[in-house]
């Protein structure tokens, strides 16, 4: 059965599962190489004025806009590693499309990254936000590994690695240029960028900004007494004040988890991978019983802040299901997440979940494809595909 077939049979809540994770793997692969890199190249993608659009409708039109820099730099991660699966599709032409648009229009005089332009190429906001070179330092890396022979890209890194510095905060860390400055988010993703250019071996810095990260998150993100990762911070790093440091997100905890048991597998540091258990724990706590998702945010009591569930939460449980769950949880997450991609037209999602187990009516954001296919690639690799 096709894609566009078993959507019309089986979608949304009406699924009743995967028997097990080989079904599960074959599911996503299918889905993968057949509806959704297809479309978000042949729709997605904007070949009259470059780039990717920001979103397309549920029926799979493009909705234009304003362009971000963290959707450009995450569909070249995403056709980048279509090229790892081994898509027969045009990935590289796809994802040189995005990174050639990407350096044009966002990459500024200092080699940081702006956050905005608009649809005629025009800057619309010149900031250049930390979670954004994050997402240029991920998309280089990963493109770099599937096509080495344009030798820009160590380079155009480097340069997002040299701003970096400017970025820098007097108490440690970073500060984001946004209204919660003082976050752990945006240091999560420098920490996945810096991992995924470490994986060259071109530069030792790489490996000493990842372990910067690291220590930062195991002495000041992760709540020592109760083993969880908070959001937002004061200027001297110390916990938020009232409801902003009382937030999680249990989608949070699992993206961290997977992150720190990776460096600390690779570093052979257990106290990094016993933190890590702990947040995959803390982030199961966020799980709803009855919907089988991941909700959005809790308190630090672990009470429900907010019940909605989006989309990414689901693909970080994955990740971090594959890493320390056991087969059963681990299809669980699988069947969670495909409830947001069996759609009538194959290969678009959607993103929010509410508590009545309905989805919000609107366009697919191609941001969450990055996430998608993040989780794919683990799925894969356990399932041995």
């Amino acid at each position: 059965m096709t894609i566009r077939a078993e959507a019309k049979v089986q979608s949304g809540l009406e699924f009743q599962g995967f028997a097990d994770l080989a079904q599960a793997a074959e599911w996503y692969d299918r889905w993968a190489r057949t509806a959704a890199m297809p479309l978000w190249w042949k729709q997605g993608g904007d070949l009259e004025r470059g780039g990717f659009h920001e979103a397309l409708s549920v029926e799979g039109v493009p909705r234009p806009g304003a362009r971000r820099a963290r959707v450009q730099s995450r569909q070249v991660y995403c056709y980048a590693t279509a090229g790892a699966m081994n898509w027969d599709g045009p990935w590289r032409e796809a994802a040189w499309h995005g990174m050639t648009f990407f350096i044009e229009r966002f990459r500024r005089e200092d080699g940081l990254f702006r956050t905005l332009v608009g649809l005629d190429g025009a800057v619309l906001d010149d900031t250049a936000m930390l979670y954004d070179q994050a997402f240029a330092l991920l998309a280089t890396a990963t493109l770099h590994k599937m096509d080495a022979g344009d030798g820009r890209l160590p380079e155009v890194a480097l340069g997002v690695l040299a701003g970096l510095d400017t970025m820098r905060h007097p108490a440690g860390g970073f500060r984001e240029n946004v209204a919660y400055p003082f976050q752990a988010n945006a240091h999560m993703h420098i920490l996945e960028g810096a991992l995924a250019w470490a994986e060259h071996g071109l530069d030792t810095r790489w490996d000493a900004l990842a372990d910067e990260i690291v220590e930062m998150a195991l002495r000041v993100f992760i709540d020592h007494e109760g083993g969880f990762l908070r959001e937002f911070f004061n200027a001297d790093w110390t916990v938020a004040s009232g409801d902003d440091g009382r937030l999680l997100e249990p989608g949070h905890q699992f993206e961290w988890a997977w992150l720190l048991e990776r460096w600390g597998r690779l570093r052979g540091r257990e106290d990094a991978v016993t933190a890590a258990r702990g947040l995959y724990a803390a982030g199961r706590r966020g799980i709803d019983p009855e919907r089988g998702v991941v909700i959005n945010e809790l308190w630090d009591d672990f009470s429900v802040r907010e019940a909605t569930a989006r989309l990414w939460p689901q693909t970080e449980r994955l990740k971090a299901e594959l890493v320390f769950g056991g087969e059963a949880d681990q299809i669980a997450a699988a069947a969670g997440l495909r409830l947001y991609l069996a759609m009538p037209m194959p290969g678009v999602w959607r993103d929010k979940l509410r508590a009545d187990r309905t989805f919000i009516d609107e366009p697919a954001p191609a941001t969450s494809f990055y996430h998608i296919l993040c989780a794919c690639t683990e799925l894969f690799r356990l399932a041995g595909r």
